[in-house]
């Protein structure tokens, strides 16, 4: 970026600051004025979208005239190209996105736009859209596909297992790994869903879900989903994996059993899996649904220890004939999950792979830091809160 470039990037910023979501809204309302039919892509309400475009343009305007963070800013760019195929965004939307960026921020500067001013603006809008559009037009593998949900097992009122069998072929993506994922009864409303068993040349699925207080989509899931619904995915996200080299530590909390549970399973169809405890928490001991097919894991892989822990000692009124953790023969501790793994042993030397809502995520951290396991050897995916 040229000089001249930094002070008049700066500006343009100062000015959004002042009101990042009047900006937002005019630069969409040109976008959908110039596309009508893309409005349809996108959710009803859209304060969340404006929300996260104008923390992007703000990371863009800041970064561009900098000295460095460029690589950074540009994999942001190409992975956000990457995530918005699943909406049919084509190479005409970036071409009128890049051109309403410019005219709103003609707007937005008023007497101070100048031709050098729109140059350098308009440079920076093209670049933006421009790396966005690349990586989208190079990502492998179709931009969504489909599965059928098969059969659905409610656990207890807050939470579903649902299996599905893919309808059209599915791209790679390992265990371990979330799916963006849509479902039928919330068509703009795309969430994160991790499987709960590794991919197979089946093309079989399984999600383990929780309906979230005041989560839409996954209160639908649980409450309404039935087989014959058509899921629709987009891309695997997560880096969650285990090295064969080292021993592993796997703490769980809740749902955040899925990927843990992927990898189990994926690591008893190999030789050389490493020794590996998990624990597995829940808050009652009724939703420790998982147990028995743990249980059949533990047994005939003998590198795998798994430990259960309960937040209260009894079941509410509503989780009624669960069966009790104890029978499936695993030691049952009391307490916070990320607490007692803490304090069970010395983990300094293993790897360790942390599931589970976000405050579990971080206080689990906190607690394994106190104990001396180093903070580079902690893995978790994105902690949204």
């Amino acid at each position: 970026m040229s000089e001249t470039g930094q002070p008049v990037l700066h500006r343009l910023r100062e000015l959004i600051e002042a009101d990042p979501d009047g900006f937002a809204r005019k630069v969409f309302a040109r976008l959908f004025g110039a596309s009508p039919a893309l409005r349809d892509m996108f959710p009803a309400h859209l304060s969340h979208l404006r929300e996260a475009f104008t923390q992007v343009l703000d990371h863009v305007l800041e970064v561009l005239p900098a000295d460095d963070g460029h690589d950074d800013l540009i994999e942001l760019l190409a992975q956000l190209g990457r995530d918005h195929r699943k909406y049919g965004v084509t190479d005409k939307h970036y071409d009128q996105m890049a051109q309403a960026l410019v005219t709103e921020s003609a707007a937005l500067m008023g007497t101070e736009w100048t031709q050098e001013t729109a140059e350098t603006v308009a440079q920076a809008m093209l670049l933006t859209t421009g790396v966005m559009r690349g990586a989208a037009q190079s990502a492998p593998g179709p931009a969504t596909w489909r599965a059928r949900v098969v059969q659905k097992f409610i656990i207890n009122r807050e939470r579903a297992v649902v299996r599905l069998a893919a309808v059209d072929p599915v791209p790679a993506f390992h265990a371990g790994q979330y799916l963006e994922t849509r479902i039928p009864q919330w068509p703009y409303q795309w969430r994160n869903l991790s499987p709960a068993i590794p991919p197979n040349e089946a093309g079989e699925l399984e999600f383990h879900v929780r309906a979230v207080p005041g989560g839409h989509v996954s209160t639908a899931i649980v409450k309404e989903t039935a087989p014959g619904d058509v899921w629709t995915f987009a891309q695997a996200h997560g880096t969650l994996h285990v090295d064969p080299d080292r021993p592993v530590l796997m703490v769980a909390g809740g749902s955040g059993l899925a990927p843990l549970r992927a990898l189990l399973l994926d690591m008893a169809q190999r030789a050389d899996s490493p020794a590996t405890h998990l624990f597995y928490g829940a808050r009652f001991p009724g939703e420790l649904y998982d147990l028995a097919v743990l249980r059949e894991l533990a047994t005939t892989n003998p590198w795998l220890k798994v430990t259960a822990v309960v937040d209260e000692a009894a079941d509410p009124w509503w989780i009624d004939g669960a069966p009790a953790p104890a029978q499936w023969g695993f030691e049952i501790a009391r307490g916070k999950v990320g607490d007692i793994a803490a304090r069970y042993g010395d983990w300094s030397d293993r790897q360790v792979l942390i599931a589970g809502p976000a405050d579990m995520i971080s206080s689990t951290k906190l607690r394994l830091r106190l104990a001396g396991v180093p903070s580079d050897r902690m893995r978790h995916d994105p902690v949204h809160h």
